[in-house]
């Protein structure tokens, strides 16, 4: 008996004809894909030279790399990639595993020591508010507490988290990664709410794609606390404006006036507001203009407390911003090919670049809000990629709409999870360890050692620097910040003010002093059983009051590590009582 034959179904067959031909094709982009970035890395590489940075410059954190364990490295970060660009997850899911995944890769990097000198700044101002309460930090923030050209919002939080958690810096670390991760969520929000959750998706994944940004997160800086307040101003506009709730406005308003307490460089990137509601204003311009007007005097009126108690310094912050940190910049600058080509993974900058062009073609307004800042940042020629920082969520999502553009949905997840896994790869092998390298991790080893051993408090010297224009006693602030011990510190006038101060880029350090190391109780001090002396470098003559003072002390402790790269170098000696 004949068995029937099976009928073939031809629609089926098509369609796995069509299934084999779209995998062949995405395999072959993401072959391209891969190639393209390796090569684009390799010759960014190869002209290192170029970058001329000033903290990671790939010519000092490359200066031990050979081409092929670089290679290597970014093989490796292309293999990792392709797998996870094939996982698809609900939308919720995926940004859940973002933020925790930015959370731990900025958590990775907790281990560098504070190689911004700016920090102690900041760590004198919050230590204040730990020793003296919140009341004293409001009257004497400015006054007592020097302030240069900060402003209170970040030194403030950081006092608080000082006075409930203990002076540590872990818990600045966290409190700073939170905000990055917070970033990773409102850029995501941001991309979404103006298009659609892939744009939203890509853009928070490629804010891991920026080596810079990612190793600015553990310092105790302002800068991704400004960058996260700024987005945070950002998204509550958008969203009040697209869903006009009279609610949402005033969280706006709260939003813009944390935004204007961080750093004065976001009153310059606020601009983008009155971007967003011109954008808006054909949804209905009557209702938006009453609303923008309510809003522009809530902010004004949440401000004007601290506008009129602090009216005084901010018009002597505003003028120092203007004669000096204005003219300064160009004299300070790193170029746009560093801070968009090295620092900034280039698939990100050259999909911004993209993104222009599909953008006006699409005729799409609201691009106007996330390209607002970029352009100020090029038309204000501001070459310093520390004051760029703000704008780096804006980037990624310049980036993301370029990437949204392909066709193909596989490719665009390759090519996000390229930039990302490849830049923290790049992030965690080089600059990690160069950073590292340097003598700022001298005085972070330094701390924990004083806090390993069973000593009340030390008596610390610092001697001149030879070959940097830094005031040597700022070394005083960052070893505090490391230990629980207390720190004692006799101020002495062997410490020269440079004489072209008004040019240097470290002026803060000779024209603010904090007094809470100055101690003028000699018996005090004599009784220490512990004697830290920091110095330029290890060849340096030791002046005779200090070699006086280490009679009946032994060295138990030292740490040497410096790097040529930098002028500024601490040398730490640490001395018991025999």
């Amino acid at each position: 008996m004949n068995q029937p034959r099976p009928t073939t179904n031809k629609s089926q067959t098509m369609i796995s004809e069509h299934e084999v031909q779209e995998r062949s094709r995405n395999q072959l982009q993401a072959v391209l894909v891969s190639l393209l970035i390796l090569a684009a890395l390799l010759t960014l590489f190869a002209l290192r030279l170029l970058d001329d940075n000033r903290l990671v410059s790939w010519l000092w954190i490359f200066a031990d790399f050979s081409p092929i364990k670089f290679f290597i490295v970014l093989t490796v970060g292309l293999l990792i990639s392709y797998p996870l660009s094939k996982f698809s997850l609900p939308e919720r899911t995926s940004i859940f595993l973002l933020s925790i995944a930015s959370f731990l890769v900025a958590a990775f990097f907790w281990q560098q020591p504070e190689v911004i000198v700016d920090a102690s700044r900041y760590f004198v101002q919050a230590k204040h508010l730990e020793l003296y309460g919140v009341g004293y930090f409001l009257k004497e923030w400015g006054n007592e507490i020097p302030a240069w050209t900060d402003l209170p919002l970040i030194p403030f939080i950081y006092g608080v988290i000082f006075r409930i958690f203990g002076e540590n810096r872990i818990s600045i670390q966290i409190f700073n990664t939170l905000l990055f991760s917070g970033t990773v969520v409102l850029t995501y929000l941001i991309g979404k709410t103006l298009w659609n959750k892939n744009i939203g998706l890509y853009a928070s994944a490629l804010l891991l794609g920026m080596p810079y940004l990612i190793i600015q997160v553990p310092l105790m800086m302002v800068d991704v606390a400004t960058m996260f307040f700024l987005t945070l101003a950002v998204f509550a506009t958008i969203k009040a404006v697209d869903i006009r709730k009279a609610a949402l406005f005033m969280s706006a308003s709260v939003a813009v006036t944390l935004a204007m307490l961080t750093k004065y460089s976001n009153w310059l990137m606020l601009s983008i507001i009155p971007i967003i509601f011109l954008v808006y204003l054909h949804q209905d311009w009557k209702v938006l203009a009453r609303r923008g007007s309510a809003m522009a005097l809530c902010v004004l009126l949440l401000m004007v407390i601290f506008l009129l108690t602090k009216y005084d310094l901010i018009l002597k912050q505003l003028q120092m911003l203007h004669d000096f940190q204005a003219p300064a910049l160009y004299r300070w600058q790193e170029s746009w090919t560093s801070t968009f080509f090295f620092q900034i993974h280039p698939v990100i900058t050259l999909s911004a670049l993209f993104s222009i062009y599909v953008a006006i073609i699409k005729r799409d307004a609201k691009y106007l809000i996330i390209c607002w800042m970029l352009m100020l940042v090029f038309l204000l020629e501001i070459k310093r990629i520390r004051y760029s920082i703000a704008v780096f969520p804006m980037l990624a999502i310049m980036g993301s709409y370029g990437i949204a553009a392909l066709r193909s949905i596989e490719t665009r997840k390759f090519i996000v999870s390229c930039t990302a896994v490849s830049a923290v790869l790049v992030t965690a092998i080089a600059y990690l360890p160069f950073l590292e390298k340097t003598s700022a991790i001298n005085i972070m080893h330094a701390g924990k050692y004083l806090d390993s051993i069973n000593t009340e408090y030390a008596e610390v010297f610092v001697l001149p620097q030879t070959t940097s224009s830094i005031n040597p006693v700022i070394a005083v602030q960052m070893l505090d910040l490391f230990t629980k011990r207390d720190i004692v510190y006799f101020e002495r006038r062997e410490h020269k003010t440079p004489q072209n101060i008004t040019e240097l880029p470290w002026r803060w350090t000779w024209e603010i002093q904090s007094p809470l190391y100055s101690v003028n109780k000699d018996s005090f001090a004599n009784n220490a059983e512990t004697i830290v002396v920091i110095q330029s470098n290890s060849s340096q003559q030791v002046p005779q009051h200090v070699d006086r003072r280490l009679e009946n002390y032994r060295l138990v402790k030292k740490f040497i590590n410096s790097s040529s790269v930098f002028k500024y170098r601490t040398l730490v000696y640490i001395y018991q009582h025999t």
